[in-house]
C-alpha cells in the first residue's frame, strides 16, 4: 500500500511539475528570441535611417546610373557600406539593404542575396508590404539549421523603397536557452526530491496507524487476543478507526472468555453426574441376569467416550486460559523424554517410534505446555498409523526458530482437510470410525500459541501427515 500511495503522489507531482516546467521552458525560449528580434529590428531601423537616398525616384536613378548622386549621398553611401561590413564582422550576422526587386544596395558578405524560399523570402515579401518581421519561427535547441531572419521596410514619403534584411546565427541563443532549461530542470529535479521526501513522510504519517492496525489484526487472527493498537499519530479518521478496533477486540475477548468459562463450567459440572451415572450403570449391571452383557458394554463404552470428551473440553479450556511464561528449553531433551514415555504405546500398536535431531536445541517454550502439545500430536500419529509403520520425530534448529516435526504413515489429509485440521471438534469424514473427540490438535495448537509458537500441517508422500511444532529461538542475551 505504501508503494502504491507513493506512486500516486509522485505521479501527481510529476504532472504538476510538467505542467509548470514545459510552459516555463517554452516561455524562456520565446523571451530570449524576442529579445534578439528586438535587437535586430533596432539595428535594421538604424541602417534604414542611414540610407543615403531620400526619395524613390532619386534612389532608383542613382542605383541605375541615370542620375548623378549628390556629393553628400556618396559619402554617406560609403559610410553605410563600411558600417554594414563592420556589423557583419562584429556580430557574425548577415545583413543587406535591398531594392524592391531584390537588387543589393549594401550587403555583408558581398555575395549575400535575398533568400529564394523559406522564411527569408516570406519576411522579405512582408517588408515589401510594409510590415516588419514580428513573429519568425521559434528556434529551439534541437533546430541548429534554423537561422533567425528579420526584414524591415525602408519607407520614404509613405512608400517602401528598400528592405533591410538580416540573418542571424542561432548558436549562442540556443546555448543560452539550453543553459536556462538545464537550470529549470535542476530546479524541478530539486523540487521532485523535496516532493519525494515529503511524500515519504506523508505516507509514513498516514500509514503508520494502518500498519499498526494490520499487525494487531494479524496477531488477533493468529490467537494473540491481547494485541491492541497503541494510540499514535495519523489522520483523525484512522485514529478513530484504531480506537474502534480496540473496543471491538475488547468485546470479542470478553465474548470468548465468557464462552470458554461456560465450556469449562459445563464440562466440570457434567463430570460429577456422569461419574455417578456410570457407577449406577455398573451397579445395575451386577443385578442384571446373564445375557445382557453386550447392551451393558455399549452403555459403558458411550459413557467412557463422553467422559473423554469432557476431559478434552476441560483440557482445552485450561489451555485457553493459560498464560505461560516461555523460557529457554532444551527441546531435544524434552522430545526424547516424550518419545520414551510413548514408546510402550507404540510397541503395543506395532509402530516404530524413531527420534532424530541435535544434542541440544534451545527454544523459547513453556516445557509443560509444549510437552502436552507434543503428547497430543503423538497420540494422533500413533492412533492413525497402521501396524508395522513408523512415526518419526525430527528436531531441527533453524535461523529464527526450533521446529519439532512428527511424521506418520497414516491415511493423511487432503488439501481441503489440511485447511481445517486443528479446528475444534473437526474430524475427517474418512476417520469417523477412529476413536477420538476432535480436540487433540486444537489443544496442541492452543498450547503452542499461548507460548508464542505455532502448529503447521503438511502431507507426507506417499501417505501420511507431518505436524510441525515450532517455537522461537531465545535471544543471545537470554541464552547467556
Amino acid at each position: 500500500m505504501r508503494n502504491r500511495l507513493l506512486g500516486i503522489l509522485l505521479a501527481l507531482m510529476l504532472c504538476v511539475l510538467a505542467a509548470l516546467g514545459l510552459p516555463l521552458a517554452a516561455a524562456v525560449a520565446a523571451a530570449d528570441q524576442s529579445r534578439v528580434v528586438v535587437d535586430r529590428l533596432d539595428d535594421a531601423a538604424r541602417f534604414a535611417q542611414d540610407l543615403p537616398i531620400s526619395g524613390v525616384s532619386a534612389l532608383d536613378a542613382a542605383l541605375k546610373g541615370d542620375l548623378e548622386p549628390a556629393p553628400g549621398d556618396v559619402s554617406r553611401r560609403h559610410a553605410l557600406d563600411a558600417e554594414v561590413v563592420r556589423y557583419h564582422e562584429l556580430y557574425g550576422v548577415r545583413i543587406g539593404i535591398f531594392q524592391r526587386d531584390g537588387a543589393p544596395i549594401a550587403t555583408a558578405p558581398a555575395d549575400w542575396r535575398v533568400p529564394v524560399g523559406g522564411w527569408g523570402a516570406t519576411a522579405f515579401q512582408e517588408a515589401l508590404d510594409g510590415r516588419r518581421s514580428h513573429n519568425p519561427p521559434q528556434v529551439w535547441p534541437w533546430t541548429p539549421e534554423r537561422a533567425l531572419t528579420i526584414a524591415t521596410p525602408v519607407v520614404r514619403d509613405g512608400d517602401v523603397v528598400a528592405v533591410v534584411l538580416s540573418e542571424s546565427p542561432t548558436g549562442a541563443m540556443r546555448t543560452r536557452v539550453l543553459h536556462r532549461w538545464l537550470v529549470i530542470g535542476a530546479g524541478e529535479a530539486a523540487a521532485m526530491i523535496v516532493a519525494l521526501l515529503l511524500a515519504v513522510r506523508l505516507t509514513e504519517w498516514v500509514l503508520r496507524p494502518v500498519r499498526t492496525l494490520d499487525r494487531a489484526t494479524h496477531d488477533i487472527a493468529t490467537g494473540r487476543m491481547n494485541a491492541r493498537v497503541a494510540p499514535g499519530g495519523g489522520p483523525p479518521e484512522l485514529q478513530r478507526l484504531a480506537h474502534s478496533f480496540n473496543e471491538m477486540a475488547d468485546h470479542v475477548v470478553l465474548a470468548l472468555d465468557q464462552q470458554k468459562a461456560f465450556v469449562a463450567d459445563a464440562s466440570h459440572q457434567l463430570r460429577n453426574p456422569l461419574a455417578a451415572l456410570l457407577l449406577r450403570v455398573e451397579l445395575l449391571g451386577m443385578e442384571l441376569p446373564e445375557g445382557h452383557d453386550e447392551e451393558l458394554g455399549g452403555v459403558r463404552e458411550e459413557g467412557v467416550r463422553l467422559a473423554r470428551v469432557l476431559d478434552d473440553l476441560l483440557g482445552l479450556a485450561t489451555a485457553e486460559h493459560a498464560r505461560p511464561e516461555p523460557e529457554p528449553t532444551d527441546l531435544a531433551a524434552l522430545t526424547l523424554a516424550r518419545v520414551d514415555a510413548w514408546r510402550p504405546v507404540a510397541d503395543q500398536r506395532g509402530i516404530e517410534l524413531r527420534w532424530d535431531g541435535p544434542a541440544l536445541a534451545l527454544g523459547m517454550a513453556d516445557p509443560i505446555g509444549f510437552g502436552s502439545a507434543l503428547d497430543a500430536v503423538l497420540d494422533n500419529a500413533l492412533k492413525f498409523g497402521p501396524t508395522g509403520s513408523r512415526v518419526r520425530l525430527l528436531v531441527a534448529v533453524q535461523r529464527k526458530e526450533v521446529a519439532v516435526t512428527v511424521s506418520d504413515a497414516g491415511p493423511g489429509l487432503t488439501e481441503e482437510e489440511l485447511a481445517r485440521a486443528g479446528d475444534r471438534f473437526w474430524r475427517s469424514p474418512r476417520h469417523q470410525n477412529v476413536d477420538g473427540s476432535g480436540l487433540g490438535l486444537s489443544i496442541a495448537r492452543t498450547l503452542l500459541l499461548a507460548g508464542g509458537g505455532s502448529l503447521a500441517f503438511a502431507p507426507v508422500k506417499p501417505t501420511g501427515l507431518a505436524v510441525t511444532l515450532a517455537v522461537p529461538r531465545p535471544d543471545k542475551a537470554k541464552r547467556l
